[in-house]
């Protein structure tokens, strides 16, 4: 009888699958290899070790979220730094588990500390620039980021689920509310 050929490339799919349906906790070499049908054994064949495989399923995470945000740029629905936040919160309503485990994760003992994450963000600051200098869009960005990063959470945590155009709205008035904070108004408090 021959023996079931399982690729590397079915094995991170039936990972990805696992986690987006029950978090990254729920990643083993066990529940992996019982989705693809098989032992342990091809798992640990392609993969030296499961850290190997929590690496790959990372990189498929990444890739997803980073077609969140360039679809929702390309759909030209918002101006662009707009867009990078709507992409972002959509990421975390569509994809809860992934979000939880890109950005609601301890990374106490990670080696970047979650730098990686957070230098895509700092990127997206660029298109603050409204007449502002680079300190005020920082400090802009860093708002917003914290305001975005706490209407997604809500949704990846089924705490909420607004209308999109409530969304929209609220981060359009919450930005030229902290521009107009930070660049026009009395910031002294």
């Amino acid at each position: 009888m021959a023996k079931k050929q399982i690729s590397k490339e079915s094995i991170v799919r039936a990972a990805v699958d696992l986690v987006e349906e029950c978090g990254m906790e729920a990643l083993n070499a066990r529940s992996v290899a019982a989705r693809c049908g098989c032992s342990t054994q091809p798992i640990y064949l392609c993969f030296d070790n499961l850290d190997r495989l929590k690496a790959a399923v990372a990189e498929e995470i990444q890739s997803c979220y980073d077609k969140y945000i360039a679809d929702e740029i390309a759909s030209d629905r918002y101006p662009e730094y707009k867009a990078s936040g709507m992409g972002y919160i959509r990421f975390a309503k569509e994809r809860p588990n992934f979000f939880k485990y890109m950005f609601m994760r301890d990374r106490d003992r990670e080696q970047d500390g979650g730098a990686s994450a957070y230098q895509f963000h700092r990127e997206a600051m660029r298109v603050v620039r409204y007449g502002c200098d680079e300190s005020a869009a920082e400090r802009i960005h860093t708002h917003m980021w914290v305001y975005v990063h706490g209407i997604a959470a809500m949704y990846a945590t089924g705490y909420l689920d607004w209308d999109w155009d409530t969304v929209g709205k609220l981060l359009t008035e919450e930005f030229f509310a902290i521009k107009d904070r930070l660049i026009g108004g009395n910031n002294d408090n």
